[in-house]
């Protein structure tokens, strides 16, 4: 089935999200929408989903102009997204997720369970998937949830795929998986549309690529261009991809960690008795699948943790049992994985937003008064010197993009003086040019003799800012190896392997 978007516009409000966007897919065709975060990628499939009604422009499949007014719409018509995050339901089966929402009836009114088992193994052997149809969803691997998405999306007789930056939850080895997959698809003459701000994925299995820029389609590339090519014309300019760092000269250990639990609400072990230590002027990177205890460790570094055992301890001094304020006083930047909800006060100014962890005394604040003077000066040279994109630092953070909001965050972090910096995915939903400045401010500040720990799920992170790695999963440390352990070694440990076993 041959797919056609044309001139598709969509507003709100007075931001228009997609500005006459065209696309062709063609049947047995991979077509990559290559774009950063906030382009207008996700929108312009939510409309072919159906999830928005376009303001202007069309959808052809086969010619055919489409009227989708919902999801259900669209499925009928042939069209299948794989989500990002995943729309199954954990304590169903296999079965019952894929039959979910298109129930079919048997004797006396009973769901045909059979006839969904019988789907099931006929698409899970057609692409060799090996899905059991009576597996609990909850009870599988990530990367196993993610072929029951596609399976599911198949048994609707599934001709357009949309998978919406499907990796962002797996291992490297099932990202390689799922590029097997999506060819095998392509053979059977599927039409994909596969959404991603990953340049190496890109060139891996696209056969053509448009590139989205803030709403519009700003060229095709092919797929042997360079990462730097699609780079530029992702942002618009030319950007340094690999981080320029000279190698590592660490200091004594700076902060040691002993025999770390962290509970839930529920007594389960988020974070299972975990020991390691960061010398001062060195990168430890901690890798792992999201869910693995990584945010549950940067939280417990800042006092946000309360059941909280075990020993952090901080140039000797130790950190479990103190307040939030205190351990901000002992020097601890932190750049948090969710910078709306932990990072910034929308509603703040940028001049406010930079000085709100340092409202406790001068040169900010003076007998309870904010000395305006004085934060507005700091607020121009760290707008100027983080390259903020704003039109003025009484511009509120809201009105900012994702990558500006970023820059505020690491501003603020990195302008007081640091004993440690703890960084949670800290250019998650930001541009590319964004990410090449944040990464030299990180690495400037190892350079300065801090140390530095970096949570990040994108694993070229990982490896491109690491000194040692440290891997995680469920809970615990697999292991911590040198920076230029292999991808593959890396991506074994991360399914609880760990490093004597692989090797």
């Amino acid at each position: 089935m041959k797919l056609v978007l044309k001139d598709i516009t969509k507003r709100f409000g007075s931001l228009v999200a997609n500005d006459r966007i065209n696309l062709t897919v063609e049947p047995g065709e991979i077509h990559c929408l290559l774009g950063e975060n906030g382009a207008g990628k996700s929108t312009l499939m939510n409309v072919l989903y159906g999830l928005y009604q376009a303001d202007e422009g069309q959808i052809l499949l086969d010619d055919e102009v489409q009227r989708f007014s919902g999801p259900g719409d669209a499925i009928a018509a042939g069209i299948g997204m794989v989500h990002q995050h995943f729309m199954l339901i954990p304590v169903f089966t296999v079965a019952e997720n894929v039959m979910l929402g298109h129930e079919s009836t048997g004797f006396a009114g009973s769901l045909d369970l059979d006839a969904a088992r019988a789907k099931v193994r006929e698409i899970s052997g057609r692409f060799g998937f090996q899905v059991d149809p009576d597996a609990l969803i909850e009870d599988l691997p990530v990367g196993v949830q993610q072929r029951v998405e596609i399976i599911k999306a198949l048994s609707h007789d599934a001709q357009v795929l949309v998978f919406d930056e499907p990796t962002a939850v797996l291992t490297p080895q099932e990202t390689d998986e799922l590029m097997g997959t999506m060819h095998q698809l392509k053979e059977a003459g599927t039409a994909i549309v596969f959404i991603t701000h990953k340049l190496r994925e890109v060139r891996e299995v696209a056969d053509r690529i448009t590139v989205v820029r803030l709403g519009k389609v700003v060229g095709e590339a092919d797929p042997s261009a360079t990462n730097a090519e699609l780079a530029s014309m992702m942002v618009g300019r030319p950007v340094e991809l690999t981080v320029q760092k000279k190698p590592a000269e660490p200091g004594p250990d700076a902060l040691v960690v002993s025999d770390l639990t962290i509970l839930d609400a529920a007594g389960h072990p988020q974070v299972d008795g975990i020991s390691f230590a960061i010398r001062a002027g060195e990168v430890l990177a901690v890798a792992g699948v999201q869910g693995n205890g990584q945010t549950e460790l940067t939280e417990a570094l800042l006092g946000l943790q309360s059941h909280t055992t075990g020993s952090i301890k901080l140039n000797g001094k130790e950190l479990v049992g103190r307040s939030v304020r205190s351990i901000l006083d002992e020097g601890v930047g932190f750049i948090p994985e969710d910078r709306n909800e932990e990072g910034l006060v929308a509603a703040f100014t940028i001049a406010e937003n930079l000085i709100l962890n340092r409202t406790n005394g001068a040169p900010f604040v003076r007998r309870g008064a904010v000395q305006r003077k004085a934060r507005d000066e700091f607020a121009q040279i760290k707008l100027k010197e983080y390259d903020v994109r704003a039109p003025g630092i009484t511009t509120l953070a809201s009105q900012l993009s994702g990558g500006n909001q970023q820059k505020v965050v690491v501003a603020r972090e990195l302008s007081r003086d640091l004993t440690l910096l703890v960084a949670a995915q800290p250019t998650r939903g930001v541009d590319v040019g964004s990410i090449e400045f944040i990464h030299k401010q990180i690495v400037a500040t190892r350079d300065a003799g801090v140390p530095v720990i970096v949570v990040s799920t994108e694993l070229d992170e990982v490896v491109a800012l690491a000194d040692r790695i440290m891997v995680l999963y469920r809970g615990q440390v697999v292991g911590i190896v040198p920076a230029d352990t292999p991808r593959d070694v890396l991506g074994l440990m991360m399914t609880g392997e760990r490093p004597e076993e692989v090797a």
